[in-house]
Formats: structure tokens, C-alpha cells, sequence
């Protein structure tokens, strides 16, 4: 629905605006509203000494930001474009953990009822600096300026913190590890004005961490059991805004 929203947005824009030139030399500043969207691939939650808990895994939440997005034009049809937002805060929760749990564990459900690892698990705070190479396809004078990029996302996790509830359960700190990947782009830039446009963009980008905490519950053995899990984040981001160039 998303890919939809924006794919007729872009369209609606193309049909109005004014002549625009992407020239050698331009810089492209653009400010708007960005949507980080998981696209979550998890692994199995492993507890130290326990084993991977089947039918375990982890999700996070989608949040929106202020984003923002600069472009140097370094020839005709060619951009440098770096990307940065306000920082996003995503939502972690647990699936399938308590089950599992109490196979492993030898507990009752009255022991380890059900919600006391599953649902919200904690909450981090990501900042997702990209840069990427970009190629506009059209005559750099065309009001309608459609582009893809290409380039290399690094993920600094921050500030993660673990929800009451897990806290009453035993576990104690929470960090994700910070992530290289690539990120893959569409987007289109419409004129308005010689210097003022919209723009809408959409970013595939490789995100992949491993998220630990500790455990002091003695059901799942020593005081302070490692346990961790390696996610796929792996989200689509989604913008739409406004640029000047320079």
C-alpha cells in the first residue's frame, strides 16, 4: 500500500510544474517527512546455555521522522546525495518467547505466564546517515526529474532501553549493534518554481543487528545468562517533501 501511495504521488506530481535544470554544480537541499518502515527478518531468541527457542523472534515497530536530503550535481544526469533524518525511536518486541520458555525451563504457565517476554521488549533509537550515487534519467532541463541511487547506509543504534515489564522479568541492559549495509533508491524531483520543487523518494536499505540483554531469573540458569538474537531490519523508507537548489 505504501509503494502504492508514493507510485501515485510521483505520477500526480509529474503532470505540473515548470522547467527545471539539475546543472553541474547545483546543490539540492530537501526537507520533508520520512517514514522508516522494518521490512524484520529474525532469527530464533538464543539464551545462553539454553539453546535458540523455537518459534522465538523479534520485530520493531515503524516511526516517522523529520528527513532530510542533500545533493551536489557533479555532472549532467549524476548526483552525490547524502541523507540524514531527526532521529527515529522503534518499538522491539518479542514473539514466541514464553512458550518456549517454559518448554525449556520446566515452568508452569503460572510461572511464566504468558506476556512476561513476549509483546514490547524494549525501544532504541537509531540515526541512519546514507550516501549514495544517483543517476538522473531525463534531459537535465525536464520539469519531471525521476533518478535511482545507489550507495552505502550506516546505522548508529543509541539509547536502547528495556520496558518495565522485562525489567520486573529479570532482564537487565539492552544493546543493538551498530550496522554497515547498502541502500537502493527511487525518487523524483518536480518542478515548481526555477529553484523550488517536490520531491518524493523511497530507500531500500540493508540493516542487520544483533540485539543482546541479560537475564538474572535463576529458572534460566546463572545470574546475569547471556541472551541474544540477530535481526534482519532491513526497512523501506519513505519520503516526501520539498527542495530549493542552490
Amino acid at each position: 500500500m505504501r509503494k502504492q501511495i508514493l507510485a501515485a504521488a510521483i505520477a500526480a506530481l509529474a503532470v505540473s510544474g515548470v522547467a527545471v535544470a539539475h546543472e553541474a554544480g547545483d546543490v539540492i537541499l530537501r526537507v520533508g517527512v520520512a517514514h522508516v518502515a522494518p521490512d524484520v527478518n529474525s532469527g530464533k531468541i538464543n539464551v545462553s546455555g539454553v539453546g535458540k527457542l523455537g518459534g522465538s523472534k523479534a520485530d520493531v515497530e515503524s516511526n516517522t521522522q523529520l528527513g532530510l536530503t542533500g545533493t551536489y550535481i557533479i555532472a549532467p544526469h549524476f548526483g552525490i546525495e547524502v541523507l540524514a533524518a531527526t532521529p527515529f525511536t522503534h518499538s522491539i518486541k518479542v514473539k514466541g518467547a514464553d512458550a518456549a520458555l517454559r518448554k525449556v525451563a520446566n515452568l508452569t504457565e503460572a510461572q511464566l505466564p504468558d506476556g512476561t517476554v513476549n509483546g514490547k521488549f524494549g525501544k532504541a533509537t537509531h540515526l541512519p546517515p546514507t550516501v549514495s550515487a544517483q543517476f538522473f534519467f531525463l534531459d537535465p532541463k525536464s520539469k519531471f526529474q525521476p533518478y535511482v541511487g545507489l550507495g552505502l547506509n550506516y546505522t548508529w543504534f543509541y539509547n536502547e532501553s528495556l520496558s518495565s515489564k522485562e525489567k520486573t522479568a529479570g532482564f537487565r541492559g539492552l544493546d543493538l549493534d551498530n550496522s554497515w549495509g547498502w541502500a537502493a533508491q527511487l525518487g523524483a524531483d518536480i518542478a515548481l518554481t526555477d529553484s523550488l520543487f517536490l520531491n518524493a523518494a523511497v530507500w531500500k536499505i540493508d540493516i542487520n543487528t544483533k540485539a543482546k540483554t541479560k537475564n538474572t531469573n535463576p529458572a534460566l540458569g546463572t545470574n546475569n545468562t547471556p541472551v541474544k538474537v540477530d535481526v534482519e531490519v532491513d526497512p523501506w523508507v519513505y519520503f516526501f517533501g520539498v527542495g530549493y537548489k542552490f
